[in-house]
């Protein structure tokens, strides 16, 4: 297997050829969302990120965040784990594609009960292995089996945890307890954000953008990055 080290100089080759730094390259992730989805196949694509999500965001997460993901029992990490990796463990689902070049995402879609999931890879910043750079889980009002482009994910693989403490159905104080005051916090929207230095030199941009209904926590997402 890779070396962790290994997998970040591999995610960051693009990034280094181009010259992007942490922060343009993170902005830069969060406009691929916002590409129509008629480029895309038959799945529906990752929701866009809201244009005004990151408006004046600080980087006050001082600790490290969105490093590891669960689905049930499996266990991954972003920038380390592959989608073919979520894709073999889950037996379900087929990687999907949108863009071009570095514009470029791929991923998984799931869906069970009122629950719909993304595990995404950024086309630059996830490599040619297609590492997991953002999950995104949504709670519908309604039940998605209406929806039927994205494929049912066993119960086994619920739920989706971040960092081991963070998932849907929490409250906002619960939110705060676990992962200390967010960086940017609205009526119905929370946003927790980190930069910071890695032990080798590379620069780390991670980030949870959270989102209420009636008190409780019914969307979430989380991604990372890592530059030179």
């Amino acid at each position: 297997m890779m070396s962790n080290r290994a997998m970040q100089k591999r995610s960051t080759f693009n990034v280094r050829q181009f010259g992007v730094d942490g922060r343009k390259t993170f902005f830069l992730l969060l406009l691929l969302f916002a590409i129509p989805a008629g480029d895309c196949s038959a799945q529906t694509p990752p929701p866009p990120v809201s244009e005004h999500a990151f408006e004046r965001v600080p980087p006050t997460v001082v600790k490290r965040l969105a490093t590891r993901f669960s689905l049930g029992a499996f266990a991954g990490r972003f920038e380390e784990t592959r989608l073919g990796a979520v894709r073999e463990a889950v037996g379900e689902g087929t990687v999907q594609h949108q863009g071009d070049a570095g514009g470029s995402i791929y991923w998984l879609c799931y869906r069970r009960a009122q629950h719909r999931l993304w595990v995404v890879s950024s086309g630059e910043m996830g490599g040619p292995d297609h590492l997991v750079t953002e999950v995104v889980e949504e709670l519908t009002e309604k039940d998605t089996e209406t929806s039927a482009d994205c494929a049912i994910i066993p119960e086994k693989f619920a739920p989706l945890v971040f960092d081991g403490k963070l998932h849907l159905g929490m409250s906002r104080l619960e939110v705060v307890k676990a992962l200390g005051p967010p960086s940017k916090s609205e009526a119905a929207q929370m946003v927790y954000y980190h930069e910071g230095k890695l032990a080798d030199g590379f620069d780390e941009t991670a980030w949870f953008v959270l989102r209420f209904r009636e008190k409780k926590l019914v969307s979430m997402r989380g991604g990372k990055t890592t530059t030179n």
